[in-house]
């Protein structure tokens, strides 16, 4: 911490207690800009003081990193949850800290215990599977409704006692979510079919909240050197995504998509210190180029290097290719994401092979020395032919570029990072099957073993074409651990004791699946029609069903949709609910 620029140290006298949670290690939550942004909005309070906790590594003892106290000393405990992967953290952590991980043995010893929040992109996307191990979440952005919810559990937590408290708060407050109200019903086949508030006072789903207007972007609050991202300056351009890509989440859980103007972002940047020479832009994939022009002009100015982490092949521009120079950045990310054009209108990307070929051109002509591309097999409707243009584009690519790396003495890498593709609720391939290609009617299963067994070959398949060219490396996910992330993000609640079990018995996630009487088949391998009840739809984004399954088979069918515009588009229903 001594290295770190930004840190809150308060005294406690007369403040409220609150710890900020990242479940993994240190490197990794202080590059999560969410997390930095909730972290400065409670310590500018003067009355509550926050202080961070992570997943310890090694001998570490797990304490506060501000004053080194326990998790115990907190009155509050908040959680921020961005990826399924880190829920198995939570479980530890709470283990590890001797708190009950279950709202409801908690219940017990409430009037001593702490309450333990959730929030963060992952909690509204499908709270399902951590629901039971929280007191509460916040459903949405955190900005319009941090401070007044905590006003109100700072007023009335003596007066009204732990129940009566969230009760009222799962009542009066948009957003906010209290699991233990509300109960899931389950079918004769075992999967979930509705979920009821307790009484009728409570709303019978929770209405995501949003951070609509911004006259200065979102920005890094803290800069340490062990970040993942190391004294990397964060910047925003907006929230969500306008493309409306089919498998991305953050395109649809975030909608109305909102771009910052550009003052509103170098208002942000002007934030970021003298002494302060590297930014990190997050949002790339929807910027426009005026805006990118204009912040491209300000961080020249600047004397600022770029950095980000992909970029959109079709966006690439004169400006920011003089930036990216004057970066000196060496490596960069384009992600095709489909292996092949017709995949890519499946899933809406909007690329052609022509756009690929070209932005790769112009970044190896631009000083690029590595080159990453980005892709996903299991998509919806892919065959081996899809699979064997994306190798004859590599081959296409590097017609066009080894010959630039050979005239200046140095040949562009490419890294091939494949991926399998992971269905997300609150996506219209929610609706499609892990692992296989075609859809599944109502009530059919596929076997597990078998949709790992295809995808196993079909990453093969690709390693081998990919294997004849020089300089281009391979790497890829493992389909089981891709299984267990869809199992994680498409779960309802009986999730939560596989992940008891895991973290406190060390069990295998199949092992504890099969002695929980549950299977991959019931949550990530059946068939879906419109009106399926997936355990996310407790949470109200305010987006209709219908439109989720008409989009579903226009994917099928390969049929594009125009990027959304809420200036003069309602067909999603997000714009008609604000």
């Amino acid at each position: 911490m001594e290295v770190e620029k930004g840190t809150y140290l308060k005294k406690w006298k007369d403040k409220y207690p609150i710890a900020l949670v990242y479940p993994n290690t240190y490197a990794v939550g202080m590059s999560s800009l969410g997390f930095q942004l909730v972290y400065a909005i409670l310590n500018e309070r003067s009355d509550s003081v926050c202080e961070r906790f992570f997943l310890p590594e090694g001998d570490e003892p797990f304490l506060s990193l501000e004053s080194g106290r326990p998790l115990t000393d907190f009155s509050l405990i908040f959680f921020s949850v961005s990826f399924e992967h880190d829920y198995l953290n939570l479980v530890r952590i709470l283990l590890l800290s001797g708190i009950e991980p279950f709202a409801k043995s908690r219940i017990a010893n409430h009037e001593s215990s702490p309450i333990v929040g959730f929030g963060g992109v992952a909690t509204f996307m499908n709270p399902e599977p951590i629901a039971p191990f929280a007191d509460f979440m916040v459903i949405g952005e955190a900005e319009p409704i941090v401070d007044t919810f905590l006003d109100f559990i700072m007023q009335y937590r003596q007066d009204l006692g732990h129940d009566e408290l969230l009760f009222q708060a799962a009542r009066d407050f948009e957003g906010i979510y209290v699991p233990e109200l509300y109960s899931p019903e389950y079918d004769a086949n075992g999967r979930c079919k509705a979920t009821h508030a307790s009484v009728s006072e409570l709303p019978a789903r929770i209405q995501r909240i949003s951070h609509l207007t911004c006259e200065k972007a979102g920005h890094s609050e803290l800069l340490s050197p062990a970040a993942e991202f190391a004294n990397l300056y964060l910047t925003e351009l907006g929230r969500g995504c306008s493309r409306g890509c089919r498998f991305c989440a953050a395109g649809f859980i975030y909608r109305p998509p909102r771009l910052w103007d550009a003052d509103a972002v170098i208002q942000g940047l002007s934030e970021k210190g003298s002494d302060v020479r590297r930014i990190g832009l997050l949002g790339m994939e929807m910027a426009n180029n005026n805006a990118l022009d204009e912040i491209s002009a300000y961080l020249l100015e600047s004397g600022c290097a770029l950095s980000f982490s992909s970029l959109r092949a079709d966006r690439i521009n004169d400006k920011l290719l003089q930036l990216l120079s004057q970066s000196e950045l060496k490596s960069i990310a384009i992600a095709p994401d489909g292996t092949s054009e017709r995949l890519r209108s499946v899933i809406n990307k909007g690329l052609t092979q022509e756009d690929l070929i070209k932005g790769a051109r112009r970044l190896v002509e631009a000083g690029i020395y590595k080159l990453k591309l980005y892709v996903m097999v299991g998509l919806p409707t892919e065959t081996c032919e899809d699979l064997q243009e994306f190798i004859d584009l590599i081959h296409i690519i590097k017609e066009q570029i080894d010959p630039i790396g050979k005239e200046r003495g140095r040949l562009t890498e490419i890294l091939v990072s494949v991926n399998c593709f992971v269905p997300k609720p609150w996506t219209p391939f929610q609706y499609h099957p892990f692992g296989i290609s075609k859809s599944l009617a109502e009530g059919e299963t596929y076997p597990t073993q078998k949709s790992l067994i295809q995808l196993k070959e079909k990453i093969m398949f690709l390693k081998k074409g990919i294997k004849q060219f020089a300089n281009v490396q391979f790497q890829t996910d493992k389909p089981d651990n891709a299984m267990f992330q869809a199992l994680l993000s498409r779960g309802d609640r009986r999730i939560a004791d596989v992940l008891y079990d895991m973290a406190r018995y060390n069990t295998p996630w199949k092992k504890s699946m099969n002695n929980h009487n549950l299977s991959p088949e019931m949550f990530i391998l059946c068939g879906s029609t419109i009106d399926t009840y997936f355990p996310w739809y407790i949470i109200d984004h305010g987006m209709k069903h219908s439109y989720l399954w008409e989009e579903y088979h226009k994917g099928i069918k390969a049929a594009p949709t125009e990027p959304c515009d809420p200036s003069i588009c309602k067909r999603c229903g997000v714009c008609g609910e604000i």
